[in-house]
């Protein structure tokens, strides 16, 4: 049994490390970054993250608590949720705003 868990964890560790090697290469490309862990449910954990110059992007951990130790390892400053400042941080172009109007008011039709 303690061989399974050592297993568990070392998987665990590793992904922690791949996702905080994402979240540190993100912010190198812009300027440094800030984020957001939102609990997916059985999924796991979304962490939305806003670089110093507006752009932003997201990636998936399999559980909370990964993400939680992918944002503390990568060392990037975490919000408790996405709204005011930090929201405001985030700039979107036309493509986003088309995206989010969807086919009411000429955006691109989705696929689903």
């Amino acid at each position: 049994m303690a061989d399974t868990q050592q297993v568990v964890d070392a998987k665990a560790e590793r992904t922690v490390t791949r996702l905080a090697g994402r979240i540190g290469n993100f912010s190198k490309a812009h300027g440094g970054a800030e984020g957001q862990v939102a609990y997916l449910g059985q999924r796991g954990a979304r962490i939305v993250l806003v670089g110093a110059d507006g752009e932003w992007g997201d990636v998936v951990a399999p559980s909370y608590e990964i993400a939680s130790r992918a944002v503390e390892k990568a060392g990037i400053t975490v919000h408790e949720s996405f709204d005011g400042e930090f929201a405001g941080k985030v700039r979107t172009g036309p493509y986003e705003w088309s995206r989010m109007a969807g086919i009411q008011l000429g955006g691109p039709r989705s696929n689903t």
